[in-house]
């Protein structure tokens, strides 16, 4: 059905009615039910609110797709958190975009609306197109469609030419045919967002521990002596893991926070499932908080590690795991030759930390036998998140900290799947087993060359070396780096496809001729040929489980993500080559019989997808301290300390979510733990470097960003607030902020976009100061 009220408006910017309110001191609690369930209610209804909060992540019901956090064994009857739930609104709702709406509304003006309108418009509920030339979507049928793509992408010089993005939002069943249909195509131009969050971590833990994966169980939270949370906000990113360190701290064991801003949830957490968290005070989180310089962490690191090993030389044999590091591991002589190097004033420097900060946190990884290291994009979207993910390994290491229970390297995913896409085949370079297994399977010649990712699609499509984008969900163009180049490179396209539930920044930024594929969401139930069917997903400790849809389609001719991927690769292939796609689309548990051929773990994949609890996927370091790297060992490795220079007058800037996000898409103008109502258009700084740099509260200012030898990028106009980050250091949101960040600016090794530690000025009035 369409909205009856009238369509939501975004204000202009700036957002005239902005209210900045104190910062929270505690997260969840009666409020986060309420502001979970008013959205959903006021959408949706009470008896469709039901139905869907019944289902969310319990065993026969669907994975929530608004992060990837394990599902504990003994779940609640309401087993969701706050943004859970409005992503579950979010998708499920009854609203849709009439037919009436493309010719209302130009591609032109669409362009202007920001994420939070584009979303609000509904499902999109039928295919449309958008011809060269042309400033209107128009109805297109699925036939057409495919036929159209199917002609664009054969007529390509190359099969190079073509890119094919994922989300991690695809279910694994969609993701093998869609890397199937790719590969078959040609090419292993495979970008997905994990190159835009984890590449970093799946970098360091496959070349140190031979598994790109995490090593703790959902379990292993509530048996840890000490747990340390490194860059990373499980308070509005992944709330339902405040439960899990809730359970840590009350079987005994420690949280110790590293942080550039403080969380508020990692200070205080009141769980709504129980009396303490409703009629009490709820459960103090974090210890110890380190608050952290940007770009500090492998500092920090390798400073705990030469403590550890200070320790070790003061009583020998008494602190290092000896049997351990001698049986499964290589390189410690060189990383102890490393460190003894080490500079503390150049620590302290990149730290902002005090020596005795450093002491306390090493004490308490001392005086902890089960430790876990659990990081997010604090880490890995840093210059030297490859290098300093190595370092939470070396670590751990030293002390037997993987492979034991209660211990381990915990890497925290957002998107429900991308783990799982992983695993499938959505990557640019997947290892030659893979692509073997494959190529033995469906008896047709497997590109080896290495494709484009996710930078380095941008890079060709700019270049003019990428004429076609196809997406397989997401919000490419709102989610990448550095925007302004993005959109240019992007309407450079010959041809853009987007397969989509709702309307985003991707649909209104396309190439010279553009298509959109609505498809069926999560919520939903997928029948072929009279059939339910289901598919399934990986969480981020290796467990897979079934996802059955819980209501019927939001419109009738909707297309699941595997029907549409198998019709376009039957329009596009032909019978290039002997793969039943008709038969895929019919039936997925024969997809499944294929996985179960490819993909090692999936063995008996049919059989033990329908388990209730799923089954998980063998895990060497954490299963049998086996480490598959080319030394059979697990390795120690040195890395070269660099410190993140800040020139004077500037500050070093990360993007972040505001508390009522999931990536790009916005739910609301509040971020309620921060104080921020009605608006957006914020950067936040500490009050001591406001006084330094002659600014207060309450200012108005340009964030200019700088990179050697380039123009400066601005985001303009927005409303400084003083807020306690680390000194020195500012925030503002994700994407918005996307446009400061520059399309060469990326990691070291995993070539992901640099997002937390861009230099900036803040300038007043519009006026830009000449650089020094």
């Amino acid at each position: 059905m369409t909205d009856p009220t009238t369509e939501p408006t975004d204000p202009p910017s700036p957002y005239p009615d902005l209210e900045v309110h104190p910062a929270k001191q505690w997260a969840v609690g009666v409020p986060g039910i309420l502001h979970s369930m008013e959205p959903a209610l006021a959408k949706m209804g009470l008896a469709r609110t039901a139905r869907l909060a019944l289902a969310i992540n319990q065993k026969d019901g669907f994975d929530c797709m608004s992060c990837a956090w394990p599902d504990p064994g003994h779940r609640n009857v309401l087993e969701f958190c706050e943004n859970g739930m409005k992503a579950t609104t979010w998708e499920a709702t009854p609203i849709t975009v009439p037919r009436s709406f493309w010719a209302e509304h130009p591609i032109s003006s669409l362009a202007d609306k920001g994420e939070y309108w584009l979303g609000q418009q509904g499902r999109l509920t039928e295919p449309v197109h958008k011809p060269a030339g042309a400033d209107h979507y128009e109805p297109i049928s699925w036939n057409d469609a495919f036929r159209l793509i199917a002609e664009r992408l054969n007529a390509l010089d190359s099969p190079g030419r073509a890119a094919f993005y994922t989300s991690g939002r695809t279910s694994n069943e969609a993701a093998f045919l869609y890397q199937l249909f790719v590969r078959a195509f040609g090419t292993n131009n495979l970008p997905d967002c994990s190159n835009m969050c984890h590449e970093s971590t799946g970098t360091a833990l496959t070349a140190t521990i031979g598994i790109g994966k995490s090593t703790v169980a959902y379990d292993d939270f509530a048996k840890a002596d000490l747990v340390i949370v490194m860059g990373q906000n499980p308070g509005t990113n992944h709330p339902r893991m405040l439960t899990a360190l809730e359970e840590t701290k009350r079987n005994g064991g420690r949280v110790v926070a590293v942080n550039v801003l403080p969380e508020a949830g990692l200070i205080r957490y009141k769980n709504p499932q129980k009396v303490r968290g409703i009629l009490g005070k709820g459960t103090e989180i974090a210890d110890r908080f380190l608050q952290i310089r940007a770009g500090g962490d492998m500092a920090l690191l390798q400073a705990v590690s030469r403590r550890v090993l200070a320790a070790e030389d003061a009583a020998p044999g008494t602190v290092l795991d000896h049997d351990f590091l001698a049986e499964h591991t290589v390189g410690l002589d060189a990383l102890r030759s490393h460190l003894a190097g080490l500079d503390e004033g150049a620590v302290l420097a990149a730290t902002g930390l005090a020596s005795h900060e450093i002491d306390d946190l090493a004490g308490e990884y001392l005086a902890a036998d089960r430790v876990i290291i659990t990081w997010a994009m604090g880490l890995t979207q840093q210059k030297k998140a490859v290098a300093t993910i190595r370092e939470i390994v070396n670590l751990l290491l030293l002390r037997g900290n993987i492979g034991k229970p209660g211990a381990g390297a915990s890497p925290i995913r957002g998107h429900s799947n991308v783990q799982g896409d992983r695993t499938m085949g959505i990557w640019e370079r997947m290892p030659e087993r893979f692509l073997s297994a494959l190529e033995q399977e469906f008896r047709f010649p497997v590109p080896r060359r290495h494709g484009a990712d996710a930078l380095q699609t941008v890079h060709g499509l700019r270049d003019g070396e990428i004429d076609v984008f196809i997406a397989m969900g997401g919000n490419f163009v709102g989610a990448i780096s550095d925007t302004a180049v993005a959109e240019a490179a992007m309407r450079g396209a010959k041809l853009t496809v987007q397969v989509s539930t709702k309307l985003n920044r991707s649909h209104v930024v396309t190439g010279e001729e553009a298509l959109i594929l609505p498809t069926l969401g999560r919520t939903e139930i997928d029948l072929q040929e009279g059939h339910p069917q289901f598919v399934s997903v990986e969480d981020s400790v290796c467990a897979v489980h079934a996802s059955h849809g819980a209501l019927p389609p939001v419109a009738p001719g909707l297309l699941s993500e595997i029907a549409i991927v198998c019709r376009l690769a039957s329009a596009t292939l032909g019978d290039r080559h002997e793969i039943p796609w008709g038969e895929f689309e019919a039936d997925y548990d024969l997809i499944r019989d294929r996985i179960s051929r490819v993909v090692p773990g999936f063995e008996s994949f049919n059989a033990d997808v329908r388990r209730k609890d799923g089954f998980v996927l063998p895990n060497g370091p954490r299963d049998e301290r086996r480490f598959d790297t080319p030394a059979g060992k697990a390795i120690i490795t040195v890395n070269e300390l660099e410190h993140l220079e800040r020139p004077p007058g500037r500050l070093i800037l990360q993007t972040l979510r505001s508390h009522d996000q999931f990536n790009t898409t916005i739910y609301s103008l509040n971020d309620r733990y921060r104080g921020i109502k009605k608006g957006r258009d914020v950067v936040f700084v500490n009050p001591d470097d406001l006084a330094e740099l002659g600014l207060h509260d309450g200012q108005r200012v340009d964030v200019v960003s700088e990179w050697p030898g380039q123009p400066d990028r601005v985001l303009p106009d927005q409303r400084i607030v003083a807020y306690p980050t680390a000194r020195g250091c500012a925030a503002a949101y994700y994407p918005e902020a996307n446009v400061l960040v520059p399309l060469e600016s990326a990691a070291e090794e995993s070539n992901t976009p640099v997002s937390k530690a861009v230099i900036v000025r803040l300038e007043v009035g519009h006026v830009r100061s000449p650089r020094s």
